[in-house]
């Protein structure tokens, strides 16, 4: 049996869905970089601490 699987490309979204996936990913990325980089709440804190100091942002 043979089943239809549809397979997803980037070359078939035009410029405009690339510019806001791009877009959309790299907003993603600030957060989760300042996000987690700056979080004050303890759990947060010490959660990622030692990604912080990975990627030499200081939290301390």
């Amino acid at each position: 049996m043979h089943t239809n699987v549809s397979s997803f490309s980037i070359a078939s979204l035009s410029a405009q869905e690339r510019m806001a996936t791009g877009v959309v990913a790299a907003l993603l990325g600030v957060f989760m970089l300042f996000g987690v980089a700056f979080a004050q709440p303890d759990i947060l804190h010490n959660a990622a601490h030692d990604t912080r100091h990975a990627i030499t942002v200081p939290c301390h």
